[in-house]
């Protein structure tokens, strides 16, 4: 059913920089598209404290509603895929940033972008895993695509975040040993709570190494990026791999190709904005499998779209552990 507004929180340009509040939005403010949601859930993710703080030129257009992902429920559709009363799951192609997104009570969206939620995930635990939780399901599987030896060690950088943490659950819940680094001492019972083996102090990765060190990790989950992650490659162990997907300490990488010739050490780039809707379904699926209630009540928190916008510089500081759903609906 339409209704006449709906709470939005929208960013308008003000002096060059979004000046973000909440307001009431109609249909006739959202982007044209095939298929209307009322949202239900939505999730923090660092993009989002990008856009919510206007660092990083996150925000293409205004007025614009932020939100990178959301789940709820389909209201209206012109799309043979959906129809009303579907659950649906959106993450990237731009939403959030070019095309109003998930902070808002409804969204309109094209179909090709949606995923059906999968049997036996709500819409909150969907947002519980957010899109942090689908990139490191995306890590994960690049690994196991590459035949990474669990013999070793797996890292995880930035674990104590929500790529690591859903990352960290997600290794340790299919075998391996993984080892978490974290800048955050005080985070190690969580990490180890969630299936971590062994705690690295983020300082033994996060100054300049050597080309080349000791052989320590399988393969690797980097969040960070710059020194982080060419310490990383420097230590991983003949034919290991690194699935990269984030850059939150620095978009350089001072490496050399040492570690790709000499031990035949995998690079993967891992992108969840764009990733192929074959692919997405597969990924979900398998979260839907592998990520019981259980384990993602252990790494989220939950606030409401008032509290979210005070939020953003924390997660930017790297002081919000684990995912934070974000209520929409009520």
């Amino acid at each position: 059913m339409t209704i006449e507004s709906f709470k939005a929180l929208v960013a308008e340009q003000a002096d060059g920089k979004p000046k973000i509040g909440l307001t009431r939005w109609t249909d006739a403010d959202l982007p044209d598209g095939d298929v209307t949601v009322a949202v239900e859930w939505s999730s923090l993710n660092y993009k989002d404290g990008l856009a919510l703080t206007g660092k990083g030129r996150i925000l293409r257009k205004f007025p614009m509603v932020p939100g990178i992902d959301f789940a709820g429920t389909v209201t209206e559709s012109k799309s043979p895929d959906f129809k009303p009363g579907d659950g649906v799951i959106l993450t990237g192609w731009g939403v959030g940033e070019s095309w109003s997104g998930g902070f808002a009570e409804r969204a309109r969206v094209k179909s090709e972008w949606l995923v059906p939620l999968p049997d036996g995930l709500g819409a909150r635990q969907a947002m519980a895993v957010g899109t942090a939780g689908f990139t490191a399901m995306l890590c994960v599987m690049a690994l196991e695509g590459h035949g990474i030896d669990r013999e070793r060690e797996i890292l995880v950088t930035g674990a104590a975040g929500g790529v690591g943490s859903v990352a960290v659950r997600l290794l340790a819940n299919l075998g391996y040993t993984v080892a978490a680094s974290t800048g955050r001492p005080e985070q190690a019972d969580y990490l180890k709570s969630l299936g971590a083996s062994v705690i690295v102090d983020r300082n033994e990765l996060s100054q300049p190494s050597k080309p080349l060190t000791s052989e320590r990790w399988g393969g690797a989950v980097d969040t960070v990026g710059g020194v982080t992650l060419a310490s990383v490659l420097a230590g991983t162990a003949y034919g290991g791999a690194v699935a990269a997907c984030g850059l939150a300490g620095g978009a350089d990488l001072p490496s050399t190709v040492m570690p790709f010739i000499l031990r035949n050490v995998a690079l993967l780039g891992v992108d969840s904005v764009n990733c192929p809707k074959p692919r997405r379904q597969e990924a979900w699926a398998r979260i839907a499998k592998e990520l019981p209630a259980e384990a993602l009540d252990a790494v989220t928190t939950e606030i409401t779209l008032e509290e979210l916008p005070g939020k953003a510089e924390d997660i930017l500081k790297g002081q919000v552990r684990g995912r934070t759903v974000v209520r929409i609906a009520g």
